[in-house]
Parts: structure tokens; sequence; C-alpha cells
């Protein structure tokens, strides 16, 4: 008889962080419960993370699709992408918001994804102590125009739109609530995300 699968939910509060320790196997999902709420996702094992540069390297496209692999920077699969159920749009061209970031947008004060990063990694138990790796940015529309400029639209997720990673390797996923309320990605107020894992 196969085991039953168990789940559990982690509320990420609207401009914060959190992370959860997977197995390979888990699945975690990624929900954004009130629509346009842009999350940062980054996958720690030991000293190795996901690397947006070597994913779009392995798959020849700027985001994976369903079934696709995002890599380490030792070019490894670390998680898989298994379901998309949003409108599609995703961004691994942009680094995590931080303080520079902010400073240099007049709000020296103002949280961050690097920051929420840290403090997540360190309530999981985790030491990672090197550069913020570049995220995968889930619901966040980054479109290139023909002449190679960026535009930075508004998520367009709906209440309840998800995104769901199988886990390759025993890891840590750490999900950033973005907290960029001065550049219009988020759409309306700043929301929650929450963390589903499903156990394998």
């Amino acid at each position: 008889m196969q085991a039953s699968r168990e789940t559990s939910v982690v509320e990420v509060p609207a401009g914060t962080g959190r992370a959860v320790r997977v197995a390979a196997g888990d699945r975690v999902r990624v929900i954004d419960p009130d629509g346009g709420q842009v999350g940062d996702v980054f996958a720690f094992t030991g000293a190795e993370h996901h690397s947006a540069s070597h994913t779009r390297a392995a798959t020849s496209r700027l985001f994976p699709a369903v079934g696709e692999h995002f890599v380490t920077q030792r070019r490894r699969p670390i998680l898989t992408l298994v379901e998309d159920a949003s409108p599609g749009y995703h961004d691994m061209l942009i680094a995590a918001c931080d303080p520079e970031r902010y400073a240099a947008l007049g709000a020296s004060e103002h949280r961050s994804c690097a920051e929420n990063l840290r403090e997540a990694l360190a309530d999981a138990g985790h030491d990672y102590t090197g550069p913020t790796p570049q995220p995968i940015n889930v619901f966040m529309r980054i479109p290139v125009e023909q002449d190679g400029r960026l535009r930075w639209l508004e998520a367009a997720t709906s209440p309840g739109d998800s995104i769901t990673f199988e886990a390759v390797l025993d890891c840590v996923v750490a999900v950033s609530a973005c907290p960029q309320d001065i550049v219009g990605i988020n759409a309306g107020s700043l929301s929650p995300l929450l963390i589903e894992v499903t156990s394998s």
C-alpha cells in the first residue's frame, strides 16, 4: 500500500520571507492567495544553489517550461517545474531587490528580498553566506521588447493562482513575498504568499 502524502502550508506575510526544508521528491507549490503578488524563490543545498544563468543555458529559454529543470551553479538539477496554474508570466532576468536598490529609489529603510532571504535561511538553520543568487521571480511580468528594452508590468495573477516545483535534491526553498511598492510590479497593495509542501 502506498503511503499517504502529507501536506503542510507556510504563510509568507506580505513583504517578508520564509524558508522550508524539503526532501528529493517533495513538491513545493507557491500560491498567490490574493492575486497580483510577485514572489522571489530560491533553492539551496549546502553551498550550492539554483542559478538563473546556468538554467537559461540548460533550457535555452528565459524561463523553463513544465517538465524542465532549474539547475545549480554546478549544473545539477535542483528543482523541476511540474505545474503552472497561473497566467505563466515569470522572470529570471531581474536581481532580487536589496538595500542598495531602495536607497537609489529614495527609500533607504525599505525591506528587501535580499534581506528576507537572509532572515529566512537563518530561521531555517541554513548558513549560506555567499552573494544573493538571482531569484526565480514567480508571477513577475518583465517582457523583453524587440529593441531589447525591458518593461516592468504588474503581476497578472488572480487569487489562488500557483506554480509548483518538485525537489530533485534535498534542499531549502526560500520564498520572499516581494516588498517592492515603488516600481509597479505588484498589483495593488502588497499581499502574502503561501508555500504548500507535499511530501513524496
